[in-house]
């Protein structure tokens, strides 16, 4: 890949901390040559402490559109002109475009990326069951954008610690809102209510780190609660499966959906919120994921 950067190449960027390990910088500038645009994408790591000062940069720099990772996905919101309601209801911005007014506008892609790549394996939101495993940024995300494509019953399941109240507070934001789906939150070691639970849904979700190393090989769901007619999806691309997507498809799950997509789409959607064109995701996953990708 080669690119000509002049005067007129347009920036865009990710903001977080820790960035060194990011793979958006690879997947973003191999997008934009793919695509004919003259721009590039840069990771630059703002901590907490220094958010103020970097959106003071993006402005000064005119950069039009960023990502962002943790730890400023909540912080950043206060820096930001709009915000959908879906990143309202979130919480949490991780994409934010830059009109040409030079205003900044928050999105969250996270729960769209999720959503569309349950589509894309056939399967659909409204009116089904879900149990959730984890309260945090992933769970959340996918939680609120399920309940605004139609799912009737969400069940969070997370451990009693002190993510838990990330939980409590998914459950009062979508209560209190007009969206008509049923969502509670409950203790993942309680095993008959778990049980109870898997047994009654039609898709359970993992969006813990339990599965990802050092955890690999470890899945919060006994195997025995698995069937067939239950969709199983992680939201961890790697390893490509997680021991949760193994025992899912020993069970003879008809559907077992891994994480690869959810990165993707999540991406693609931002790509089309900054540019107006497709990101060629399919592209990019045999370029950069073919050896862990769906």
């Amino acid at each position: 890949m080669e690119h000509n950067i002049s005067g007129r190449t347009q920036l865009y960027c990710l903001i977080g901390s820790p960035i060194g390990h990011s793979g958006s910088p690879a997947i973003y500038n191999y997008s934009f040559d793919r695509a004919g645009i003259d721009a590039v994408y840069l990771a630059f790591d703002v901590p907490l402490d220094k958010l103020e000062e970097g959106i003071a940069a993006i402005k000064a720099f005119h950069v039009k559109g960023f990502n962002v990772t943790m730890p400023d996905k909540t912080a950043v919101m206060k820096y930001l002109d709009e915000i959908t309601p879906a990143a309202e209801r979130i919480g949490a911005c991780n994409t934010v475009k830059v009109t040409d007014e030079g205003k900044l506008i928050g999105y969250n892609t996270d729960g769209i990326g999720f959503t569309d790549n349950l589509r894309a394996h056939g399967v659909k939101l409204q009116g089904k069951k879900a149990v959730l495993l984890g309260t945090g940024g992933a769970a959340t995300a996918i939680c609120v954008q399920a309940a605004m494509e139609g799912i009737s019953k969400i069940v969070i399941f997370n451990r009693m610690d002190e993510f838990y109240e990330n939980g409590r507070q998914i459950v009062k934001r979508l209560t209190d809102s007009e969206l008509n789906c049923s969502v509670s939150i409950c203790d993942i070691e309680d095993d008959r209510v778990f049980s109870e639970a898997v047994r009654e849904s039609d898709i359970l979700i993992n969006a813990t780190k339990v599965g990802m190393k050092p955890m690999d090989g470890i899945s919060l769901v006994d195997p025995s609660l698995l069937r067939p007619d239950l969709v199983v999806a992680d939201t961890i691309y790697n390893p490509l499966e997680t021991r949760l997507m193994s025992d899912a498809k020993a069970a003879g799950c008809r559907t077992v959906v891994g994480g690869t997509g959810m990165l993707l789409r999540q991406g693609a959607a931002a790509f089309k919120l900054f540019t107006g064109q497709e990101m060629p995701w399919r592209e990019l996953q045999e370029q950069f994921f073919s050896d862990r990708g769906e």
